[in-house]
């Protein structure tokens, strides 16, 4: 199946899932996806590995046809990128949307890439109003990103792409996490939210900085941030669970 209900944490996320592409130019240094689908990181990044999974279009509709009419969100991607490099001479994604669309299904798309993606197919995501355009947002520096996500679109471009979703009348919402530098998610914070219509805020996991980071003062700043704009929000369990452990 290529539709499938996410377990543990990636139910934060979403009640269902689809994953289009095996491994992620990104290269993000915190991917939990390597590990998850038991790839060496190196090799998980590189371009000979980089590719749609076998025969996905066309397992796709057939559990497109099973879920057809459902209302369910169905996340596009967990375990890779939907809108990496690759996407602009593969087209896999917007084959897999035109394959969604016409079965009246729901998506929302979770991408580090740039504006390029939505420009091309808003046109599929805006056709249904309860499909969504998310974007991961972890700093504002151009170089520090490029530290911890090497491979994926600039800071500026991913808030451009939010920007202009949210022109063409399409639901918009930025995952906070990991967060790598508190200060960069307030700046993050102040420059989106006008054209942002939800957030998702979790911590960083498996990573010696998580040890430099403060998750109470954080947790506590941010919401308090979010509920001052009126923005609707969601934390996950981990930030929850951190703040509630330093509170003891």
């Amino acid at each position: 199946m290529i539709i499938y209900e996410p377990r543990g944490k990636a139910l934060e996320y979403s009640p269902l899932a689809a994953n289009l592409y095996k491994g992620c130019s990104h290269a993000c240094i915190y991917c939990f996806a390597p590990k998850a689908t038991f790839c060496e990181r190196e090799k998980f990044s590189s371009p000979a590995y980089i590719q749609p999974r076998n025969g996905v279009l066309e397992a796709l509709e057939k559990d497109a046809k099973k879920f057809a009419g459902d209302k369910r969100e169905i996340l596009l991607s967990f375990t890779s990128d939907p809108y990496q490099p690759v996407e602009k001479d593969l087209g896999i994604t917007r084959k897999a949307l035109e394959i969604l669309m016409a079965y009246n299904l729901t998506i929302t798309i979770l991408t580090k890439g740039g504006a390029w993606s939505i420009r091309r197919d808003a046109d599929l995501i805006g056709s249904n109003p309860h499909n969504a355009w998310s974007v991961t947002l972890t700093h504002d520096e151009p170089n520090i990103s490029l530290q911890w996500e090497p491979g994926a679109a600039l800071p500026e471009d991913r808030i451009e792409s939010l920007r202009y979703a949210h022109e063409q009348g399409i639901k918009t919402w930025v995952s906070f996490e990991p967060v790598i530098d508190p200060g960069a998610v307030y700046r993050l914070l102040n420059r989106t939210h006008k054209f942002v219509d939800f957030y998702k805020v979790g911590k960083l996991n498996y990573h010696l900085r998580a040890k430099e980071i403060d998750w109470t003062e954080f947790k506590e700043r941010i919401e308090d941030q979010l509920k001052q704009l009126g923005k609707p929000y969601y934390l996950k369990r981990d930030l929850l669970e951190a703040h509630a452990k330093k509170r003891l």
